[in-house]
């Protein structure tokens, strides 16, 4: 550092004492955050001081950078102080992961991590195991590969979701473009200066550069409505949203994204020729919810309609601002715009829309093909002269050995990562002479048909659960790979051949979108779990739930019943659809008894 030079936490420090925060009378936490002087206060005053962990103030503005703080709760002991780490989780749209910046990710993982990568259902890879006087190198070293972090948690737009795969033929290109432009549209200004100087000393290069169209389409954030009224922070104002916000672009038939769990969903319609016409647009949509709280609760998205390709991310930009507008900032349960569409429909929604926020037309939603939850796993043409290859990681985690072994393909070939929202890993670019020696260096890993995982594992998920986040009550990912063996031992012993869409998470916040799910086990207790059915292979409606409290030592007991009538029914039907067609009182009569019905 070169005299005259400011150190990160001193820009962030001179930053803050310029700013004079105010805000309206409203809750705690909404005035915590317009205090906070776009998210700087008090979070770049502790980075600097020695404790080995963030007050909770502080925590709370981590999140908005990209960061959870946990505890490892395998390592308590009595009498001892928590083993604080930090989570860090990327920004990546789509999924793009560069070779740069996997190479910096596998080597942050290894020196200042627990060693492991894993792959978030948002198309994100997480790092676990931070220490808080590591952070700063960590996220710096991120940004300086092309990478971020920024609004990757916290209450703002979350990383924006679209088919990973990386065909150049159909609507793919465009939905990949159109999903990399949301992002940019509605990221934060002020909050990336705020990032900047707390983790890079304000380098500007590192500014994320919207294209043309997204800086034309920002500036209208100063205007009507869709103006916070913080010039600063235009779109999203001093307390930023209510809670967060999710964007998921896809093409029609292509469910990869889970669409109508977002608070917004676009379907892309494209000409001959691949560009974009316009998009079919669903709103609403969200997994979260509380165990005994009925207020709370998972919610597909509402259809709102069509709109043109010109008026799409003014579209988005003006949703934002009307749940930012009307949002609860009183009631953070009650938050998510899901609740703002339950409380008063989608026709308040939509008038409310084209008289305030935008002007432009919606019309009528365009037919869709029946959609389908891909998955991109195997061997696929990319372009002329390239490929991909799509690999299963059973609830996303990259570690040992297989890591170090992609670690060595990627520094080889220079080849792309894109993650999927079903926790795959693709690897992408791969020219057609280079196919051979990725084929060798795959089979060298265990990987020889990744087009063929196992039945169950295929579309199974889990979130991280224990040890590390703190809002889990019991196991998910760590008892997945049993529980799926246990299930398929049934099914073999039943001779039921067809597969289910099975997730599971350790508590009810549904990070793993468990209420999509033809079985899902959602944590209620040490090693107990709601058990959900009635969802769809291609991710079409909620389940419902159905026991409250069963042990999961009496799973096969209690599915025994329900599994026999599925196969005596025969035919095609999926056990979700089967689920549904009984009805609640049936399926409840199937269930052994075991656990507590609601």
């Amino acid at each position: 550092m070169t005299e005259g030079q400011t150190t990160s936490g001193q820009a962030a420090d001179l930053k803050f004492a310029a700013c004079l925060a105010s805000g309206a009378e409203q809750s705690k936490f909404e005035q915590f955050k317009a205090d906070s002087c776009y998210l700087l206060d008090p979070l770049a005053a502790e980075l600097e001081n020695s404790s080995d962990h963030f007050s909770n103030d502080a925590v709370q503005l981590l999140k908005f950078h990209g960061s959870y703080q946990q505890d490892n709760r395998d390592n308590r002991q009595k009498g001892a102080g928590k083993d604080w780490q930090m989570m860090l989780r990327l920004r990546s749209p789509g999924g793009r992961i560069p070779p740069a910046l996997f190479l910096a990710l596998d080597d942050l993982s290894n020196r200042l991590g627990n060693g492991s990568l894993r792959a978030t259902t948002r198309q994100a890879f997480q790092i676990h195991g931070v220490r808080k006087e590591d952070l700063r190198e960590v996220i710096s070293t991120i940004i300086r590969s092309m990478g971020s972090t920024l609004a990757a948690c916290g209450d703002i737009t979350r990383n924006v979701m679209a088919p990973a795969a990386p065909y150049e033929k159909g609507g793919y290109p465009a939905a990949r473009q159109l999903a990399n432009e949301i992002a940019d549209v509605l990221s934060p200004t002020a909050a990336e200066g705020s990032y900047l100087d707390l983790w890079v000393n304000g380098n500007a290069t590192y500014r994320i550069r919207p294209s043309r169209r997204v800086k034309k389409v920002r500036t209208r954030q100063h205007q009507g409505n869709v103006f916070s009224g913080d010039a600063k922070e235009p779109l999203y104002g001093t307390t930023y949203l209510p809670r967060k916000f999710k964007c998921a672009v896809t093409v029609p038939g292509d469910n990869s994204v889970d669409l109508l769990t977002n608070d917004i969903g676009l379907v892309v319609f494209t000409a001959a020729n691949g560009e974009i016409k316009g998009c079919n647009v669903y709103v609403g949509g969200g997994m979260g919810r509380t165990h005994n709280n009925e207020q709370t609760f998972a919610r597909t998205a509402d259809p709102l309609g069509y709109v043109a390709a010109e008026h799409v991310l003014d579209l988005v930009q003006s949703i934002l601002a009307l749940q930012r507008d009307y949002g609860d900032r009183k009631t953070r349960r009650h938050a998510r715009m899901k609740y703002l569409l339950n409380d008063h429909g989608i026709s308040w929604f939509k008038q409310e829309l084209k008289s305030k926020y935008f002007l432009h037309p919606i019309k009528a939603l365009r037919p869709e093909p029946k959609s389908k939850l891909e998955d991109y796993l195997g061997w696929h043409q990319q372009s002329v002269g390239q490929w991909f290859v799509g690999l299963p990681l059973l609830s996303g985690r990259l570690e040992g050995d297989l890591k170090k072994g992609l670690r060595q393909l990627v520094e080889t070939f220079q080849l792309e990562i894109r993650l999927t929202p079903n926790q795959d890993l693709l690897l992408c670019n791969i020219g057609t002479s280079q196919r051979s020696s990725v084929r060798k260096g795959l089979a060298a890993l265990g990987i020889r048909a990744p087009e063929a995982p196992a039945m169950l594992a295929r579309h199974a998920m889990a979130c991280p659960a224990l040890p590390l986040c703190g809002l889990a009550v019991t196991e998910a990912e760590r008892t997945l790979p049993a529980l799926l063996e246990r299930i398929d031992a049934q099914l073999r012993r039943l001779e039921i051949t067809k597969s289910i869409l099975i997730r599971m998470t350790g508590c009810p916040n549904g990070c793993a979108r468990p209420y999509m799910a033809e079985l899902a086990l959602v944590g209620s207790g040490v090693d107990q779990y709601q058990l959900w059915l009635g969802g769809t292979p291609n991710l079409q409606r909620l389940a419902k739930p159905y026991l409250q409290r069963m042990p999961l030592d009496q799973l096969e007991s209690t599915l025994e019943p329900l599994l026999l009538s599925w196969k005596q029914a025969g035919g095609r039907r999926s056990l979700g659809d089967h689920v549904n067609k009984l009805g609640d009182q049936a399926v409840l009569g199937l269930l052994s008894g075991n656990g507590q019905a609601p």
